[in-house]
């Protein structure tokens, strides 16, 4: 937790639903309001947070607090320990509410239950960045959780993702400039959750509705012919395999090897979704394309077959 003394990046902000929405028919809007919401930090961009889910013994009671609550939140037993999921904001408003977009599927896992379950009033916790942390730093230190991190220059984006990153890719299209270019691929379940895309004057989206097809199969051949129209080939980069179903596949500039993140780059990729798909993608990008690693995010936001956590 943070404190008024001394605030961390990110802090525990109990909060309620105020209202749900479905904005297509696999994307459900929950607003959060609660006390304290002034001081939840809205970076922009894809912005990383945390929902709290409550324990199946004791909800909340449990949560552990201070600097060391993820290690004392491991050690709980299972059934007291609050699950928790990953999100992105989608928006918050004059500190009093915040958007959280989730994706609407068959109630297999904690959040997807929760999400079936909720209904105004409904408690949470959010674990988000803290605005009396930023206001200390100096002007434009991220809290972290921000992974679309672009050369100062960049000549044109490709931007690809599955459901689960359509809220990321929706906010980085409404915070990029005008003068942006580049081209936007997202594989969604239908097509009528295509709804769910702003537009954007330069980022030409296309969105592909999955229909029954094999997940990822549509984002992998969409974003291969998106990269041919914007990366010229390049010199091929040996790029180390990924076991998606052993380790994180999560590669973003300022982690990749070759040194520190460029400041100029003819083309910035940004790829997140299902993680054997973004893995085929980083190595048809890199050893095929010849894309520099530094100038290019990929991101294994969740596995088939796997739950967070």
């Amino acid at each position: 937790m943070s404190t008024a003394a001394s605030p961390a990046p990110f802090r525990f902000f109990p909060v309620r639903v105020a209202r749900i929405a479905d904005v297509t028919p696999h994307l459900r809007r929950v607003t959060f309001i609660g006390e304290g919401l002034e001081d939840f930090a809205d970076p922009g961009w894809d912005q990383r947070i945390k929902l709290v889910l409550p324990a199946v013994d004791g909800g909340y009671a449990h949560l552990p607090q201070g600097e060391d609550w993820y290690g004392a939140w491991r050690a709980l037993p299972a059934v007291r320990r609050p699950p928790i999921r990953t999100y992105t904001t989608r928006a918050v408003r004059a500190g009093a509410e915040v958007d959280v977009d989730m994706v609407v599927h068959a109630p297999t896992g904690p959040a997807a239950r929760w999400l079936e379950s909720a209904r105004p009033g409904t408690p949470a916790v959010l674990l988000g960045p803290s605005r009396a942390w930023l206001s200390e730093q100096p002007a434009g230190t991220p809290p972290g959780g921000v992974d679309f991190v672009p050369p100062a220059v960049t000549g044109r984006f490709l931007i690809g993702g599955d459901e689960t990153a359509a809220p990321a890719i929706a906010r980085i299209l409404e915070d990029l400039p005008t003068t942006a270019r580049g081209i936007a691929v997202v594989e969604l379940p239908t097509a009528d959750d295509a709804a769910y895309l702003p537009t954007h004057p330069g980022i030409e989206v296309r969105a592909l509705a999955r229909g029954g097809g094999t997940h990822g199969e549509k984002l992998v051949a969409g974003t291969r012919r998106a990269a041919a129209e914007l990366i010229p080939a390049g010199e091929p980069q040996e790029v180390e395999e990924i076991d998606v179903d052993r380790e994180l596949l999560w590669e973003v500039p300022r982690t990749a090897r070759g040194g520190a993140a460029l400041k100029r780059a003819d083309v910035y990729a940004w790829l997140a979704g299902e993680a054997s798909a973004v893995c085929a993608l980083r190595r048809h990008l890199v050893s095929e394309r010849g894309l520099d690693r530094r100038a290019v995010a990929f991101m294994g936001y969740w596995r088939r077959g796997r739950a967070e956590g």
